[in-house]
């Protein structure tokens, strides 16, 4: 074999890996819609992390504690907030009913997200950045920059703090969207809030309901208020191989609390329960929330951020909203000199949003890697 063929076959490789490096950064929506047989390699995980369906791992489903927000503003306040607290203590998660939100409400942004994933790729492919902290990002994968293989997902992720400034930047297409998506966001800042009080209280820092001063219980949920806010539309396309590949590799959450709106048609969101992976069984018209990393670090480790994944379906096309919340862009994340003490040392150093971001810009989200990174060593 000449030297100038071996060169020439190189040669056209790279041309095709570069092609294809391409068309991944462009969504695994986009590959399904010219037609997808098979799992691109780019897609395959290693052995050891695919989604093994055993009964060990995966193969029972897990109901979540249930968490009654009706009976947290009512006399049994005090007994859920320690149904609350035992729920973020030994799972990490739990699910929320009686939220309050109007179904309408939930209808509208499911609708309007669906029909931008509809759109054609050349409309959805405006709001594609490379930007971390870009107030409208349409985007595949974890860090599509970073990741050495890629998540069966895509996304549409839009700041919501401050609604005026960010606003001009939302798609105005679908026409419905930009509506949906502030009444949508004001509706789950103002249940966060209400479960940020509650978890405020379960930890000891704030006063249960009725021996506590009113203005003492505003002042503490004040940097709240102002926090920020990020609404995660995810979309997981049917995948002709769904055992050789994730919607979402295991991670925690960066922030303080998620709310999370699953597909209550197809399962998909898995956690990591006493060593194996168990897939979460979604009650009907409820929230799944999660302790993000700040809430760990803010509680010095007693609730802890738990990992998470997403399985793909075979048959179905999957979705779910997030709405991610934390506190102001500019706050430093510490443990709450609260919970330090001789016996719980501080666990964690302080951090900000800065940090995240530059972490994640130049490293692949791994488990709780960066949780990790700010762990101190004993």
């Amino acid at each position: 074999m000449s030297p100038a063929f071996v060169l020439e076959v190189q040669t056209n490789r790279e041309e095709e890996e570069l092609v294809e490096s391409h068309e991944y950064h462009d969504g695994v929506k986009h590959l399904c819609e010219r037609g997808l047989a098979k799992v691109p390699r780019k897609y395959i995980l290693p052995a050891l992390d695919r989604p093994f369906m055993s009964k060990k791992d995966g193969a029972t489903n897990l109901k979540l504690p249930v968490i009654d927000l009706a009976k947290l503003q009512g006399p049994d306040r005090v007994h859920t907030l320690k149904s609350l607290s035992k729920a973020c203590e030994e799972y990490g998660f739990f699910q929320l009913i009686n939220h309050g939100i109007a179904s309408e409400s939930v209808l509208n942004m499911f609708q309007a997200a669906r029909k931008f994933f509809e759109l054609p790729f050349e409309e959805r492919s405006k709001y594609m950045s490379k930007d971390q902290s870009a107030p409208v990002r349409y985007g595949t994968s974890f860090n599509q920059n970073k990741d050495s293989v890629f998540c069966w997902r895509d996304f549409l992720k839009l700041s919501c703090h401050p609604l005026s400034d960010v606003l001009p930047n939302w798609p105005s297409s679908p026409a419905e969207l930009r509506q949906a998506v502030v009444n949508y966001s004001k509706e789950t800042k103002s249940l966060y809030l209400m479960l940020v009080k509650a978890v405020l209280e379960s930890l000891g820092l704030v006063e249960t309901a009725k021996n506590a001063d009113e203005n003492d219980s505003c002042d503490h949920l004040e940097e709240f208020e102002d926090g920020s806010q990020l609404i995660v539309a995810n979309f997981y396309p049917s995948c002709p191989e769904p055992d050789l590949t994730l919607g979402m590799t295991p991670h925690s959450d960066y922030g303080f609390l998620t709310l999370l709106l699953p597909d209550e048609e197809v399962k998909g969101l898995q956690i990591q329960h006493e060593g194996r992976w168990v897939t979460v069984e979604p009650i009907p018209n409820s929230f799944v929330v999660n302790v993000g990393d700040h809430l760990e670090i803010f509680s010095n480790g007693r609730y802890s951020s738990v990992l998470h994944r997403v399985l793909v379906n075979p048959f179905k096309s999957r979705m779910s909203i997030a709405s991610l919340h934390s506190l102001p862009f500019n706050s430093m994340i510490r443990p709450s000199p609260k919970l330090i003490s001789d016996a719980n040392p501080r666990r964690y150093m302080d951090t900000d949003f800065a940090s995240f971001i530059g972490y994640m810009a130049s490293h692949e989200h791994k488990n709780k890697n960066f949780l990790e990174s700010r762990r101190l060593t004993d």
